[in-house]
């Protein structure tokens, strides 16, 4: 069922039937009329919802979808999540009759094996049509949610083998039935989730569609449908045209870049995702062929949905940012899936850390491979942390609580030519604004003791990458914690010569005789007053190290991001003066001496220069 289920909802769709005509202007306030929509959506949602994970972490996206299925717009919030919309609508548009769809209706879906995500991806939409009738667009508004009714909470079972573990699917379920919010049906999913701020969310989610349905109907109103329509046309078909002569300009030929996951969820070794983009004149192909498909593995299978998301977030990175993002994107390339490999697992297979690993590691083999294109592009758009460190418990009430550790941190960032790893997070993915301390603190008996970059945490490069930081939290009641750890074998990659970012690592008790080191996952309870220290590994560094300015490198070291002994073992940098008394100066003849001799082991530096 599922992968002739994937091959329908991939498949490409028609333009809209019209027999309006259009120009450039017209059909560009509309599009900008579209996104408009999304954001008022959008910020809706992240204003009225109950949770963290959405009104401070903003995990959140609005988008259009057309009536044959098309992505026709997407907005602020997590841009992952702007490319799967579009295929959970589809399935509800190929069941149009079986759900009854009509003005003023409300759907929801989150469902792996029908178009989405993994299950905490939660997407409402309603559909918009004109005063005939016809279907136009459907507006979608996904979040994250913290709960998903499974074995766990938060939906992160480690050990799951099948999705019924890790909580309740919804193919599509209709929330709202011709304006008349249906509450039996409501009260059954709010009754499947643990956390009392989900009713709030999902009312926030609700009552967002339907504010961006009204003003859909305002512009259909004003400018009519068939111009409506032709304007999606035209913005479509002028996306691929964009992008298509983005990759003509590209050489020619097949690159291709294998990247691991350390283990999965039980310890199985070196999980791979190989991509090959081949370009062919104005063709770009992206293969996972290669990838890993052993039947065994656990928590590191990711929807087809997600996959294809991820590709695409990261092939939006290394083209013109200007190009509006929709399903022309798709159009311009083809995406090839092995089915059954963890990028496109068989039916029922657990998805939760998938929108982790392996769908990070796809960004980043698509970006390592299109590094040998497009240098000056290539920023891997990912987040590299197997799972964020959650903690759970009670409150007086008997209430549960979860903070989900969405906590604010420097992490993953890597250079890109000609620029340092700056920042929280990369860009494509730094719309998650991570949680405030103070935040956090007010909803969790805990206390965030620090934040801190750690020195020479940020992969040496002819641009650094930015150092990642060593988050240290204090649980203040007995609670339990949920972990699992990757990239500390396979950090973040270096690239054109740039050193990878330091590894990560997490321990849990720390200061106690009773500190350990998290090898692989972990769910302990944690007594009263435990602290946990998470090192998140930085960003890796671009071009060689010998290339950097040794100014730079000087300030480096100055502003602690490099130590001294750093500097001149990785970058041949050597300095005079001391940290302390704040007067380092660059030995500019001894560094000349030190880099002409460390160049020597490496033979492409030196046919560089």
């Amino acid at each position: 069922m599922s992968f002739e289920l994937n091959r329908k909802l991939a498949a490409r769709r028609d333009p809209l039937p019209t027999s309006a005509s259009i120009d450039a202007v017209t059909a560009d306030i509309i599009r900008g009329a579209f996104e408009t929509v999304c954001f008022e959506a959008a910020t809706h949602l992240g204003r009225a919802a109950s949770s963290p994970i959405i009104n401070q972490s903003n995990e959140r996206n609005a988008a259009i979808v057309d009536a044959n299925g098309r992505l026709a717009m997407g907005a602020i919030g997590t841009p992952h999540l702007t490319f799967v919309n579009q295929m959970m609508v589809r399935w509800g548009l190929m069941n149009v009759e079986a759900y009854d769809w009509g003005r003023g209706d409300v759907f929801l879906s989150n469902d792996p094996d029908h178009g989405g995500g993994h299950l905490p991806d939660y997407c409402v939409y309603a559909p918009v049509f004109d005063e005939a009738g016809e279907l136009i667009v459907i507006l979608t508004l996904q979040a994250h949610q913290g709960d998903t009714g499974g074995k766990d909470p938060g939906g992160f079972t480690l050990e799951a083998t099948d999705i019924f573990t890790e909580g309740v699917s919804f193919p599509c379920v209709k929330l709202v039935h011709r304006g008349e919010k249906r509450g039996d049906v409501i009260h059954m999913i709010e009754r499947n989730n643990r956390f009392a701020t989900f009713a709030g969310d999902l009312a926030a989610m609700i009552g967002a569609v339907q504010r961006g349905v009204k003003m859909l109907d305002g512009m259909i109103g004003k400018w009519g449908a068939d111009t409506v329509k032709a304007a999606i046309n035209r913005s479509i078909d002028h996306t691929e045209r964009l992008v298509r002569e983005q990759v003509a300009r590209w050489p020619d030929g097949t690159y291709e870049a294998t990247v691991l996951i350390d283990h999965d969820t039980v310890g199985t070794r070196d999980v791979k995702v190989h991509i090959a983009c081949t370009v062919k004149g104005d063709q770009l192909t992206v293969d996972l062929t290669g990838t890993d498909d052993r039947p065994n593995l656990v928590g590191v299978w990711n929807t087809f949905a997600n996959s294809r998301s991820y590709v695409m977030t990261q092939l939006c990175a290394a083209v013109d940012p200007t190009i509006v993002k929709n399903e022309g994107m798709f159009n311009a390339v083809e995406i090839v899936i092995p089915e059954g490999c963890i990028a496109q697992p068989p039916p029922n297979k657990p998805a939760a850390l998938g929108s982790f690993h392996p769908a990070c590691e796809i960004t980043e083999a698509v970006c390592l491979a299109l590094s040998q294109v497009v240098p000056e592009r290539s920023a891997p758009q990912l987040y590299k942390i197997g799972m964020p460190n959650a903690v759970i418990g009670f409150d007086a009430n008997g209430q549960m609580w979860m903070d989900q550790g969405v906590d604010c941190r420097s992490m993953d960032v890597s250079a890109v030519q000609g620029i340092d790893g700056w920042g929280s997070c990369p860009v494509s993915l730094g719309n998650l604004i991570l949680s405030e301390a103070e935040d956090a603190e007010c909803r969790f008996p805990i206390l965030n003791i620090s934040r801190e970059m750690t020195t020479d945490a940020g992969g040496a490069g002819q641009w650094r990458g930015a150092p990642g930081s060593l988050n240290v939290k204090q649980v203040l009641e007995p609670t339990m914690a949920m972990a699992w750890m990757v990239s500390a074998d396979h950090p973040l990659r270096g690239m054109c010569g740039g050193e990878d970012a330091i590894p990560y690592s997490n321990r849990f008790e720390v200061g106690t005789p009773g500190e350990y080191k998290i090898e692989r996952t972990a769910q302990a309870q944690l007594p009263a007053d435990a602290v946990i220290a998470y090192q998140h590994g930085g960003g890796a560094g671009f071009g060689s190290p010998l290339l950097r300015d040794p100014e730079a490198v000087k300030g480096d070291v100055l502003d602690e991001y490099v130590s001294l002994k750093a500097a001149r073992e990785k970058y041949g940098v050597v300095l005079t003066g001391s940290l302390e008394e704040y007067d380092l100066a660059v030995d500019h003849a001894a560094t000349e001496a030190l880099r002409k001799e460390m160049g020597k082991s490496q033979p492409a530096l030196e046919a560089a220069e």
